[in-house]
């Protein structure tokens, strides 16, 4: 998928599900830090993912896994800016950069990337709001509690779905008075940043009361604790877990789903879809 393809599709009342393939450029991700971090073997991967099914490739290379420290802004341009333009040389599809900082996705942009996915919801660099308003680019804004340092020390809610649903209306009130279009905005309720055990699954249960704030959601459970801890399975067996809270994302609303296992999340969104009814 395209940048000018997505665009239409962001506008459909009711489109198949995408599937964002995740491309970690990091010595440190949670799940497969390090063996992506050669530019060359990480625009094979994109790639490998795009025959596969992959209708986004979301570059990262900066690790937001529980605990981790910032890095940089230039170490992260030296990371992920040679395999946005290897993968851009090669391919069309829609490229995403996983970023907070606004000039990492201003270069990003700059070198062929479309869209922006920020895990702060454009909350901790005042400047991104101005990269997304002038590039047009659609955004995701994802709602976190904390830093990924902090986020999963003790995090706490009253009404989980309340406070998500109140940070989202407060977030879209901020870009449109900075003059982000609707059609750029994309919501991810966090999935592990910031939650409990309970909380990722009453995301999942509950995810509809997000969907109905009216804009494209998505959601990204693949691999993440919460499978592992309920399966009592390392990271690398988490699949089927993995599938089990895709199928259920979907059927409660989600629009794109983040995922490491491409090949095996684009069978069982193939599938979800057709319970749905969408061909």
């Amino acid at each position: 998928m395209n940048a000018s393809r997505f665009n239409r599709w962001i506008q459909e009342e009711n489109p198949a599900i995408l599937v964002m393939g995740i491309l970690n450029v990091t010595p440190d991700s949670f799940s497969d830090g390090g063996m992506y971090y050669d530019p060359t073997r990480a625009v094979e991967f994109a790639l490998k993912m795009e025959e596969e099914g992959a209708d986004i490739i979301d570059v990262g290379g900066e690790s937001t896994r529980p605990g981790a420290k910032r890095i940089e802004l230039q170490e992260e341009c030296d990371r992920i800016l040679p395999v946005i333009e290897g993968i851009r040389t090669r391919s069309d599809i829609l490229i995403s950069i996983d970023t907070y900082k606004s000039e990492v996705a201003q270069r990003s942009i700059s070198m062929g990337a479309g869209m922006v996915n920020d895990i702060s919801g454009m909350t901790f660099d005042p400047n991104m709001v101005e990269v997304i308003k002038e590039s047009g680019s659609p955004v995701v804004i994802m709602h976190i509690k904390g830093t990924p340092i902090n986020m999963q020390k003790n995090p706490y809610y009253q009404n989980l779905m309340q406070e998500l649903t109140e940070y989202f209306l407060e977030r879209i009130k901020f870009a449109r008075v900075k003059g982000v279009l609707d059609q750029q905005i994309i919501l991810d309720p966090g999935i592990g940043f910031g939650k409990r055990l309970q909380d990722n699954f009453q995301l999942l249960r509950e995810l509809k009361k997000i969907v109905d704030i009216g804009f494209p959601v998505l959601i990204g459970p693949s691999r993440k604790s919460f499978i592992g801890l309920t399966l009592d399975l390392p990271v690398d067996q988490r699949l089927e877990g993995t599938a089990a809270a895709v199928t259920t994302g979907i059927l409660k609303g989600a629009r794109i789903v983040r995922v490491h296992d491409v090949k095996e999340m684009k069978r069982v969104a193939l599938i979800t879809d057709a319970i749905r009814g969408i061909a």
